[in-house]
């Protein structure tokens, strides 16, 4: 079956010629809402040609002395890898500074590079800092408005654009951060979109992860902040779809296909969640009876009979909530308002409406955790095992990780060998009640942590880890390789260490809400959480 294209392509008279990238396969790359929203923007000008990459293309129209500017959309760490391999595949330096006009012009956008660019920037003409939504037909028509320019005017020009980051025109001194070329003080405030109109699948293909599905963005952060959070702190203010465009997208969405699924960090926070659902549920009793919902996180205090009943009609026998920490008081610790009663009411809920089981998202590591938090999680399972014996639960572990803009970008990071004693026990225990627990790689988490809280200082590293293989032991392998030429700091100095709350950050240059100043308010108020107990 071919692609449906939702939306009008007109007939092309480019002036501009585009490559948009993704650092995956093409199944993942179709499935990102995100990426495809912004190729949709762009293949709707008609001065635009506009080409999809991925890792797995093979061929291309254009060649890339043809392309006059490429896009990537990164959102994990470790899509450098997939950048890396792209840019390899024709013949790209990966380096900014190795590039001259006969390349193309190469930017990127996305989570990872708005919380912290620094360990990528050398990689990128210049980045995008916040939502591209308001900015991407705006970026392209300063190139088309200077082509005859140079390379560095061009770089200038896209300077001038909130919420352009041109990396070339800075430098990064450990002790100041990033800074003018002239050493004077330098910031890009990032930019936010107001989500005036909801993002939906602008393509509809099986050969995407999420096969035919559409998808309809009605939530753009989390109002609930939790301490570690990058999804929250990097979307504020949260922001959500008007209720009639939602249904007029889930309708617009069911002339195509059977499938729909609703996209937020924290759709059930929705102020009109609940009639939304019930909008979907009266479609799939009436006149679409094969209808298919799928929904990401639900928020474990707000789910409601009816949530769950439209799941269930809609082919849901299972959905995901995230407690995150053992015990309430780690809980409070880290502004995850969730009570042990609550998690009771919502399981009951959820067994009584015809749901079969729950993913429990957790983290070990957070701030302040000690032995008994870790007890928690194992007495919580087996009083959810020993109340609902019929319900399956599977907890999904992962450990915490510093995140850049978060109250907890500060705090240190727990140790390798100290995380996996705690897995340890955690899955010994776990099997003894016969509760099903999935957990994250310690060792790679911990590279995460390195490149969250990352400089630039790292480009000469990851350009070595790619070569090196680019699995789990090329990151280790390469830090011991580069370190010395590099004058790098301990890796540790990245993953581990508690950061003074009066250091110069590599992300400091980043003008966001809240500023540092009221993530510091916010990092003490929660430790003093701590101490109150």
């Amino acid at each position: 079956m071919p692609d449906i294209i939702l939306y009008d392509i007109p007939q092309k008279n480019a002036e501009v010629n585009i490559w948009m990238a993704f650092p995956a396969m093409a199944s993942f790359g179709m499935s990102s809402l995100g990426y495809m929203s912004i190729v949709k923007r762009l293949d709707s000008r008609k001065d635009y040609y506009v080409e999809k990459i991925f890792t797995d293309t093979q061929n291309t129209k254009l060649k890339p002395e043809d392309v006059d500017i490429m896009g990537f959309s990164v959102s994990f760490e470790i899509d450098f890898l997939g950048i890396f391999k792209i840019l390899e595949n024709f013949n790209i330096p990966f380096k900014s500074s190795q590039r001259d006009s006969s390349y193309p012009i190469i930017f990127g956008g996305g989570p990872v590079l708005t919380a912290n660019p620094e360990p990528y920037c050398e990689f990128f003409d210049f980045i995008i800092i916040g939502d591209a939504e308001d900015l991407d037909t705006e970026i392209i028509d300063v190139i088309k408005k200077n082509k005859n320019l140079t390379k560095n005017q061009k770089l200038a020009e896209l300077s001038k654009v909130k919420g352009i980051y041109v990396p070339s025109l800075t430098k990064y001194e450990p002790d100041k951060g990033v800074v003018a070329l002239n050493g004077e003080p330098y910031t890009v405030e990032k930019i936010s979109s107001p989500l005036c109109e909801c993002i939906t699948t602008p393509v509809l293909s099986e050969k995407s992860f999420f096969a035919n599905t559409y998808v309809i963005e009605i939530v753009r952060g989390c109002p609930q902040r939790c301490g570690f959070c990058l999804a929250s702190y990097l979307n504020l203010p949260s922001r959500y779809c008007e209720i009639d465009k939602i249904i007029e997208k889930i309708d617009e969405g069911l002339k195509y296909t059977n499938k729909i699924a609703l996209l937020g960090a924290l759709i059930t926070a929705h102020p009109e969640f609940e009639k939304i659902c019930d909008y979907i549920l009266k479609r799939k009793q009436s006149d679409i009876t094969d209808l298919e919902l799928s929904v990401s996180s639900l928020r474990a205090d707000s789910i409601s009979p009816l949530i769950i009943k439209t799941l269930v009609e809609c082919g849901q026998k299972h959905s995901t909530i995230a407690i995150e920490a053992g015990s309430d008081r780690l809980r409070k610790v880290i502004n995850k308002n969730l009570t042990e009663a609550q998690i009771f009411d919502t399981v009951n809920i959820a067994q009584q409406n015809g749901l079969k089981g729950l993913k429990i998202y957790a983290m070990i590591g957070l701030p302040t955790e000690t032995q008994e938090d870790i007890e928690a999680f194992v007495k919580l399972a087996k009083k959810l095992k020993s109340e609902f014996k019929a319900f399956e639960f599977t907890f999904s572990f992962a450990t915490f990780v510093p995140k850049s803009h978060t109250p907890f970008q500060f705090c240190a990071r727990e140790n390798i060998k100290t995380l996996e004693t705690k897995y340890e026990y955690l899955k010994k225990e776990f099997h003894k009640i016969g509760v099903k627990i999935r957990t994250s790689s310690v060792k790679w988490d911990y590279w995460q942590a390195l490149l969250s809280r990352g400089d630039r200082r790292l480009a000469d590293y990851l350009i070595a880890v790619y070569k090196n293989g680019g699995n789990l032991g090329a990151f280790k392998q390469s830090y011991n390789e580069i370190k010395k030429s590099c004058n790098l700091p301990a890796s540790d100095f990245y993953a581990l260490e508690k950061k003074e709350l009066n250091n110069i950050l590599p992300w400091d240059f980043i003008k966001i809400t809240p500023e540092k100043q009221a993530l510091i308010k916010e990092y003490q108020r929660l430790l003093n959480n701590c101490e109150k107990m």
